[in-house]
């Protein structure tokens, strides 16, 4: 573990990434404590520009609501669907990709078509029609983005058990006895956890961007503050406040590259090798 955390704080990147998530993570956490209201509560007069009232860090919006509040309470939305997506993702996407690279035949390309059956529509698209069908909430942004998110994972699952069910270890499991399920999961699936963790990493910045993207189409939470609806609240103003979008984007901006960056060394830290060769 000490050489873990030695191989992923030498690349500058990630280690600049963990401290920009670890700020975003405690802004999260401790922030609505320091902003008890509601983010939609009109406080002071609309298009307030930044740092000329005191206690009005970034200003105001069109209706008058705290840009700083707005921003602390996003923080949590989009954490919380990038996270609980990733995780729907991956609880679908790993069994199904373990089954069809441990069963193979005919098992193996029943579950291939009916994951690249997802993966020729637009993941985008799909999300807009499933979040439209469903209504928008916090349940189904977070389903339709699990739904459009775990193919990826089940191609990747496959190609690692396709390459460990070869394996002596396996081999011995099955002769002595084992069943299936117990060889997936205690002895193949263990061994696939440094490329599923690195994929979900960069899962979670997918998944906050599409939530962004979405409530920027007006098909966010209407009962919560998010950063694409920040966005998209100020759009048609931006001109004459140009803060009321600059703000969440960059937050946007800042929690998707450290994601990123984090991803990177993630893959450097689990694979010396290949980060050596590079």
């Amino acid at each position: 573990m000490k050489t873990f955390w030695r191989n992923l704080l030498r690349n500058r990147g990630a280690a600049l990434g963990l401290v920009v998530l670890a700020v975003v993570l405690v802004v999260a956490i401790a922030g609505p404590m320091l902003f008890p209201n509601s983010p939609w509560r009109m406080v002071q007069r609309p298009f307030l520009p930044p740092m000329t009232v005191p206690g009005f860090l970034l200003g105001t919006d069109a209706l008058g609501r705290d840009v700083t509040a707005g921003l602390i309470h996003g923080a949590r939305v989009s954490l919380i669907v990038g996270l609980v997506s990733t995780l729907a993702a991956l609880a679908i996407g790993v069994p199904i990709g373990a089954m069809a690279g441990y069963f193979g035949g005919r098992a193996d390309d029943a579950l291939m078509r009916f994951t690249e059956f997802f993966q020729t529509i637009p993941s985008f698209a799909l999300a807009i029609v499933l979040v439209a069908i469903l209504q928008p909430s916090i349940y189904s942004i977070v389903g339709a983005i699990a739904i459009v998110s775990w193919p990826p994972v089940a191609r990747l699952v496959r190609g690692e058990v396709l390459s460990l069910r070869a394996q002596e270890y396996v081999q011995a499991a099955i002769v002595t006895g084992h069943g299936h399920g117990w060889i997936i999961w205690r002895e193949i699936l263990p061994n696939t956890l440094s490329p599923v963790i690195v994929l979900a990493s960069l899962m979670v910045a997918t998944a906050i961007l599409l939530e962004s993207s979405l409530s920027f189409l007006g098909l966010g939470d209407p009962n919560l503050m998010s950063w694409g609806y920040m966005v998209g609240a100020g759009r048609t103003v931006m001109r004459q406040a140009w803060w009321i979008t600059v703000f969440p984007g960059f937050a946007i901006l800042l929690t998707v590259l450290a994601l990123n960056l984090i991803g990177e060394g993630l893959n450097d830290a689990l694979n010396p090798r290949l980060a050596r060769e590079r």
